[in-house]
């Protein structure tokens, strides 16, 4: 997936540490909530989406739950150390960084699992491409032992496919009770992915975006951009003081409402027939307090190959994630 493609292998090859690239302080999340920020420590590593963990009466309420056993170790020694259970975990969308750790945490706890039913389309298609380029380096002795671990570890869920389903799927939007907390329950359909559900809590005015905010560029790998437009209208018209992205730091209302100009105006321009290099420069200028200056010239290759392969491509290619991945039964 995602964010184990051309444009992550960019990013995490430039250097990039703890993406968080706000050069000003991060609001910070209310008592109750915990916020595990994604970590990159070497240059081949594959990035952990952000993880949010809210205190509720029942439990612990785990919102995505990365990728590497790293980072969802953080996840268990959070709730050691606060002596309590996971009683549920949400994910926002299927990508394997977000997903991965679920299998984890519900091998000591027997979590529900809330998603939308997004993974099935992906399991008939994107995730379970060729395997010849993993199998090439799976047998290369050039190849380090971390990218190894990483690509068994990611077949391993795509190969049990029960590790990374929901258990209560999620089909529209409304107010739930997750263990014992009161959440509002978003389902964007055809956005950054095929379902992506995003969280709105009341009572404390959070809101928990996953993949549809992305702070240093948004990944378009399996998006519907027009659909991704409609669902970054409706988190605005949320009354949040504070949304947490999939990627990045914690942004309260003025820096989301700075962010999703860039988006508009990012793939607005990548649709039209403006000079690519325009596009790719406007990007850089909107999206700059959210882009470390050290990962701009890696950002521009990114934002230069999503205007290519997504935005400039067949009308087919544009519209293939507009609707579902799932072929029909026979």
């Amino acid at each position: 997936m995602i964010k184990f493609g051309t444009v992550a292998i960019l990013l995490a090859s430039a250097g990039q540490g703890a993406p968080t690239a706000a050069p000003v302080a991060a609001p910070a999340l209310p008592p109750g909530y915990h916020f595990i920020p994604e970590q990159i420590e070497y240059e081949w590593q594959q990035p952990d989406g952000n993880t949010v963990v809210i205190d509720a009466p029942k439990g612990l309420i785990v919102i995505d739950t990365g990728r590497s056993p790293k980072h969802v170790g953080k996840i268990l020694d959070y709730a050691k150390s606060k002596k309590r259970p996971i009683a549920a975990i949400i994910n926002t969308h299927w990508h394997l960084d977000h997903v991965t750790g679920n299998a984890d945490i519900r091998a000591i706890y027997p979590a529900k699992v809330y998603a939308s039913d997004g993974i099935e389309g992906a399991l008939q298609s994107f995730l379970n491409g060729p395997r010849d380029r993993a199998d090439k380096m799976l047998a290369d002795p050039a190849v380090v032992q971390g990218i190894k671990d990483q690509i068994l570890r990611g077949r391993s869920r795509i190969d049990n496919p029960d590790t990374l389903r929901p258990t209560v799927v999620v089909t529209k939007t409304a107010p739930v009770a997750i263990a014992g907390r009161r959440l509002e329950v978003h389902l964007a359909k055809f956005a950054a992915s095929e379902g992506d559900v995003w969280l709105y809590d009341p009572k404390t005015r959070i809101a928990v975006a996953g993949d549809l905010i992305v702070d240093i560029l948004p990944y378009l790998d399996t998006a519907c951009i027009d659909g991704w437009k409609k669902a970054l209208i409706e988190i605005e018209r949320t009354p949040f003081t504070t949304v947490v992205p999939g990627h990045g730091a914690p942004m309260d209302r003025s820096r989301f409402n700075q962010w999703r100009t860039a988006f508009t105006n990012f793939v607005d321009c990548g649709q039209s027939t403006a000079d690519m290099g325009k596009c790719i420069d406007g990007w850089i200028s909107d999206a700059a307090p959210f882009i470390p200056k050290e990962l701009e010239n890696a950002v521009r290759e990114g934002a230069k190959f999503y205007i290519r392969e997504r935005m400039r491509s067949s009308p087919e290619q544009q519209l293939k994630f507009c609707k579902t991945l799932r072929k029909a039964s026979s």
